[in-house]
Formats: C-alpha cells, sequence, structure tokens
C-alpha cells in the first residue's frame, strides 16, 4: 500500500489529505464551477505552479462520477492541444486533479484584446481544436462538451497554441450513447431529438464555435422569450433540430464562401454526413487558402459583448440524467426540455422533433434575399 494511503473497510484505498498538501501548497479558491472548485497549487519540490481541481464527494453522486470520469480520460490521452495531467488523488471527501496550468487567457477574451482579427486567427482556433478532437476520436472518445468557454490559450506570450479543458463529461464511444448531456445552445440535433449519438456530436460543437468566432453571435437563438424559460430553450431547440441557422446579413457580408460551405458542413443535421474532424482539417479554409484577410474585429467584437454580456452560455448546461436522489445539482428539467415529444411553439399540441429533422441548405441565405 502507498504511504500515506488509507484502507477502508470496503477495501478501497484512499489518499490522505497530507499526500497532497505534503507535495502541493494549496492555494485559496479562484473559481467555483459548476462540478469543483478551482485554484493554483504549487509544488514544493520544484515550485512549479499548476492548475487543481477540487471536487467535493459530498455534493452527490454526479459530482464523484465526474471526477472519476475526468481522471480516467486525462491519464489516457497525451496531445499538445489538451491540458496534461499532473497528478490525481482520491481521499475520503475529495478528489483532486492537478493539471498544466494555461495562463493565456480563454480565446473569447483574447479576440476582445485584439487590434486586429481575421478569419486566419478563427482558423488557426479551429484547426487546433479540429487536431484535438481528431486525436480523440481516433481513441473513441467523445468529449461532448466542446465550447467557446472551454478553449484557452496556453501561454499568455504565446497566442498559439489553444488547448481543450474540462473532461468531466467525457466518455467513450464503446456503444451507442443516448443520455443529453453538454450545453444547450452547442448540442447537436441528435442529442436534441433524443437519438443515439456518438463522435459527430463534437464536430456540430466545433461547428457552433466556429459559426461563433466568426460572426459574434450564436447560430440559435431568440429573441421573443425571455431567456432560461421554457419556451425560450423550446423555440432554440426545435431550431437546432431543424437545422434552422442563417448566414445573416452584415454579420456574414465580408465572410468567405469556404468558410460558410465548412460550417454547413460541420453542422449538417445528419450525423452520418456530417463531415469528421479529420477530413474538416484538409478543408479549403484550414489546409489551403480560403479564409479571408480582412479585418473583422469591430463587428465580431460588438456581438460578442452583446451576446456574452448575457451570460447565455456561462452557466447553463444540460447533464447526464440519471436517478440521483442525492445530487442537488441534479437538472431534473432535461426531459422536459429534450423529450422526443414537446411542444413546437406556434403549433397546438405537441409534434415528434425526430419528424422535423432536415438536412440544412448549402447556403442558408439571408431572409431579405429571398423576396
Amino acid at each position: 500500500m502507498p504511504f500515506g494511503c488509507l484502507a477502508l473497510r470496503d477495501g478501497r484505498t484512499y489518499h490522505s489529505l497530507s499526500d497532497v498538501t505534503d507535495k502541493y501548497e494549496i492555494g485559496q479558491v479562484l473559481k467555483a464551477k459548476e462540478f469543483c472548485e478551482l485554484c493554483l497549487v504549487k509544488e514544493r519540490q520544484t515550485d512549479k505552479v499548476y492548475a487543481c481541481k477540487k471536487f467535493l464527494k459530498k455534493d452527490g453522486r454526479k459530482v464523484r462520477k465526474a471526477a472519476k470520469n475526468e481522471i480516467m480520460i486525462l491519464k489516457m490521452v497525451n496531445h499538445p492541444n489538451i491540458l496534461k495531467l499532473i497528478d490525481a488523488f482520491e481521499t475520503r471527501k475529495e478528489f483532486y486533479i492537478i493539471q498544466e496550468l494555461a495562463t493565456g487567457g480563454d480565446v473569447f477574451d483574447w479576440i476582445l484584446d485584439q487590434g486586429n482579427y481575421t478569419e486566419r486567427d478563427a482558423a488557426n482556433v479551429i484547426r487546433q481544436v479540429l487536431e484535438a478532437v481528431a486525436y480523440l476520436h481516433s481513441l473513441n472518445i467523445v468529449h461532448r462538451n466542446l465550447k467557446l468557454e472551454n478553449l484557452m490559450y496556453y501561454t499568455e506570450n504565446n497566442h498559439n497554441k489553444v488547448v481543450l479543458r474540462d473532461f468531466y463529461l467525457s466518455r467513450f464511444e464503446n456503444g451507442s450513447i443516448t443520455e443529453p448531456c453538454g450545453t444547450p445552445e452547442y448540442l447537436a440535433p441528435e442529442v436534441v431529438a433524443r437519438h443515439r449519438y456518438g463522435r459527430p456530436v463534437d464536430c456540430w460543437a466545433v461547428g457552433v464555435i466556429m459559426y461563433m468566432l466568426l460572426s459574434g453571435n450564436p447560430p440559435f437563438y431568440d429573441e421573443t422569450e425571455e431567456e432560461n424559460t421554457d419556451m425560450h430553450n423550446r423555440i432554440i431547440f426545435c431550431r437546432i433540430v431543424a437545422g434552422d441557422f442563417e448566414f445573416d446579413s452584415p454579420y456574414w457580408d465580408d465572410i468567405s464562401p469556404a468558410a460558410k460551405e465548412l460550417v454547413c458542413r460541420l453542422m449538417e443535421v445528419d450525423q452520418m454526413l456530417r463531415i469528421t474532424a479529420q477530413d474538416a482539417l484538409w478543408h479549403e479554409w484550414i489546409a489551403g487558402n480560403g479564409a479571408s484577410e480582412k479585418n473583422l474585429k469591430d463587428g465580431v467584437c460588438a456581438q460578442f459583448e452583446k451576446n456574452f454580456a448575457k451570460a447565455k452560455w456561462r452557466v447553463r448546461r444540460v447533464c447526464d440524467k440519471d436517478n440521483d436522489d442525492d445530487d442537488e445539482h441534479s437538472d431534473h428539467s432535461v426531459d422536459r426540455f429534450l423529450s422526443p415529444r414537446m411542444g413546437y411553439p406556434g403549433v397546438e399540441g405537441t409534434v415528434d422533433l425526430r419528424e422535423t429533422v432536415r438536412r440544412p441548405r448549402l447556403f442558408s441565405l439571408p431572409r431579405q434575399s429571398l423576396t
């Protein structure tokens, strides 16, 4: 038995808290996330600083499951665009996950600070995300929670390297997945419609990220209903299932045809026809000269600040639904939002969302161009 570990009656072996504190000096909590607390730790022997996630077991089964899942996934992966696992501890009361520290800040914040921001800058971000996703998919791992907030620049002085974080919702595709999971505005149609799904959901999420990086707007939105209401979420979900997004003017007027085509291929409603991460890396917008050099900063930043001021994606999340009565964080509204049969706005009664699935137009034209 490792020094400092405790063996309990159930036969499981746990670390003691001193195993953590003897090796690392733990700083104050910087941020409370959905499943964990985030703080900085300093390795006593080397003085190196790392990021630390602390999961409290008392917060419920979902939290315990999330911690175990992230540790398992991070132990398996090794990729330059994924934050590395440095150490992991399980005590009787907590899980500690020690990872590399990314100091470059969120991609979202970096864009706001730039004097010049072009499609090539966005393509550089998307290329690295696709490389990480293609690597995960080669291992049959589905991330399931790709979103703009989970992308960071690795160092403050070098904004060429983007890294992914937060793998607690990831899982192996060792069979069809059915449970709804992820952040609402990034959910793929097959997740919303409660179909079986797998790795293509990550490619859809990359498409949503790309759409936002190029316009500052979400592809699926509703301004007629108050946010966080049942009706608002129903409208969003119905639009996702139908692939009802457009390249609205003036936000997309200066965006290249190659960018629009890749967005459409990533956000293809039919998961069997959706482009894979590996194939997307060969697309003209990523590997060729399809990305424009026109400065998009003013338009994109104005929309970013408008949309993110509402904190649309920073709080709400749809989590795995299981019968977890001891989990105070459990979201029991998932079935209400993601039921295969739900009220379609403006239509009496219910409509089967599976019947509304259609392939989006290759190019969704602005409404005014159709008149």
